[in-house]
């Protein structure tokens, strides 16, 4: 009986070794099911932390930056995402001094004058995303995903899910438009991916307390801009059309208010009355400008920006002057998705 015994146990020992590495295999594929999106493509792209003083910031001084819409509880791997587009299209501080020097050697940098040295950490990004990453690839990604490139941009909480906000430095005059473009040109291209978790990037070109006096200025100051800029061409008289998002407004202190105790902290939460401060913005500079809501060749965006830590009455204000070919006009004013929507799926924005 003892030789029996023996026997048995040499057989469960024997069983044993050969299928801990079956089970092993098993565990670790069913990790991996169970593991969110945004943890599957860590290796790609840290998640940059939020910047707790930016809201503050926002409250006294005009950013540009990218709002991005995406699915709620997708936040962060859109975050990965949205990070590795702008790493390919980005464009430092002092663009026109940028000096890329060529090399086949991927342990060669790129030397950028803009007081920012970037490793060519972008061509492992590429590589990784499943992108081509040739001469003109590492060309075009003049911002990257590195450490040291972080501290160009400010991931800002927001107390509404699906949105994510970057700012750029207050004294940053990055053109953000141009780089929106240039991702839709990515995409045409193909030498661009399109995304799975993003769904649409607003570029905000300015922001402001949602006050009648500066949004009015902001306004007039975007839209001077998109007069002088000899790329825009239009005619006489310019038509106009304006949208106003106010995104979780009423959640924004963390709870629910009356739509009247709201309107009497800040007047311009009122559409009518943030539409005529549009419109003075935009006659201000162009007397003889009309509404064209179908075919607007000057879309002014004004996106009520849900900040978390920010005193109780405070609004601050997204805004933007766009052509027409950054936005889609039908069913309302809104900026291009970077996917084209079959149909609207619940919780996208």
């Amino acid at each position: 009986m003892a030789a029996a015994a023996e026997e048995e146990v040499v057989k469960d020992v024997g069983r044993s070794t050969e299928e801990e590495p079956v089970g092993e295999k098993r565990e670790r594929e069913e990790e991996a099911e169970t593991l969110a999106p945004w943890e599957q493509h860590a290796s790609i792209i840290s998640i940059p932390r939020f910047d707790y003083t930016a809201p503050s910031s926002l409250l006294h001084h005009s950013h540009s930056g990218f709002l991005v819409t995406c699915g709620i509880k997708r936040e962060k791997s859109a975050t990965k995402e949205v990070m590795s587009i702008l790493g390919k299209v980005l464009l430092p501080i002092g663009e026109e001094k940028a000096e890329v020097l060529k090399s086949s050697d991927a342990s060669k940098r790129q030397k950028l004058c803009a007081q920012e040295t970037v490793e060519d950490k972008v061509k492992t990004a590429l590589q990784e995303t499943g992108e081509n990453s040739s001469v003109e690839d590492l060309k075009s990604a003049k911002g990257s995903v590195s450490e040291e490139h972080k501290s160009l941009m400010s991931l800002v909480k927001l107390t509404k899910s699906g949105l994510l906000l970057f700012t750029f430095p207050a004294e940053n005059s990055t053109d953000t438009t141009d780089i929106v473009s240039r991702i839709f040109q990515f995409m045409e291209s193909g030498a661009l991916k399109a995304p799975v978790w993003c769904h649409r990037i607003f570029p905000v070109q300015a922001t402001c307390s949602l006050t009648e006096k500066e949004l009015q200025e902001t306004v007039s100051k975007l839209v001077q801009r998109f007069v002088d800029d000899k790329q825009n061409t239009l005619s006489k008289p310019v038509k106009f059309a304006a949208a106003y998002s106010r995104r979780g407004v009423e959640e924004t202190k963390g709870k629910i208010q009356k739509a009247s105790e709201v309107l009497e902290q800040c007047p311009l939460l009122d559409r009518t009355k943030c539409f005529e401060t549009v419109a003075a913005g935009v006659k201000a500079i162009v007397p003889d400008s009309v509404v064209d809501l179908k075919s607007p060749e000057l879309c002014v965006l004004v996106e009520l920006l849900p900040l978390s830590r920010i005193p109780n009455g405070s609004y601050v204000a997204a805004v933007s002057v766009l052509p027409h070919k950054l936005v889609s006009t039908k069913p309302k004013l809104v900026i291009k998705p970077l996917v084209a929507e079959t149909k609207q799926k619940k919780g996208q924005n």
